[in-house]
């Protein structure tokens, strides 16, 4: 089994757990070992899937603005926790291919592994919620036929990116890739580069 398709298992996994209960604050249990890929993979996916259901929320029409603000707050929040675990995943490739004699003609792929992979765990969620609605009872037929023909490319979006992944990791593998990490150098979360927060000092 490729990485990516082991990957794609474990997101399938998490997206299964968290709509036992379908619920926001729902605890994750995480049935990966510490500090392991797969246990990172799973918390990746988790973040992403309650994120997906909190920019729901707060789109009702409906909502008390209070609640809102505290909603927006904490997709701020699980913005940042999902960029700082998609750094760590990163650190498990630069692991992984630290000791790759690189060839001399070797090129840098325009993202890295990581934030590849985590195109795929949106993609999970994006072909999980959209089967739904292709197969919903209750909806227009135009909207279930739409629907249908946007699960067909997502799933073929889903079999190029996997593949496209997996060949990035067998050239980083055999020496002609390498990857450079670039942090995510986040101005609106550091309270000493947001104008609005140091000027309130």
């Amino acid at each position: 089994m490729s990485f990516c398709e082991s990957s794609f298992e474990i997101f399938n996994r998490v997206i299964a757990d968290y709509h036992k209960k379908d619920n926001v604050d729902t605890p994750i249990s995480n049935p990966y070992a510490q500090n392991t890929i797969e246990n990172r993979l799973y918390l990746k996916n988790w973040i992403d899937t309650v994120q997906w259901h909190l920019e729901d929320i707060i789109r009702d029409p409906e909502i008390d603005p209070v609640n809102a603000l505290a909603i927006k707050r904490r997709i701020d929040k699980s913005n940042q926790d999902r960029t700082d675990l998609v750094e760590m995943i990163d650190s498990y490739f630069l692991e992984q291919f630290g000791n790759v004699k690189t060839l001399a003609d070797a090129t840098i792929n325009t993202e890295s592994p990581a934030w590849a992979v985590d195109r795929l765990s949106i993609l999970a969620l994006k072909i999980y919620h959209m089967e739904i609605e292709a197969n919903r009872t209750d909806s227009d037929k135009q909207v279930q036929a739409k629907c249908k023909e946007k699960l067909a490319v997502l799933l073929e979006q889903k079999k190029d990116l996997m593949q496209a992944i997996d060949t990035l990791l067998d050239d980083m593998q055999n020496g002609r890739k390498y990857m450079k990490v670039y942090k995510q150098m986040k101005m609106y979360n550091d309270p000493a580069l947001n104008p609005v927060l140091y000027k309130n000092k």
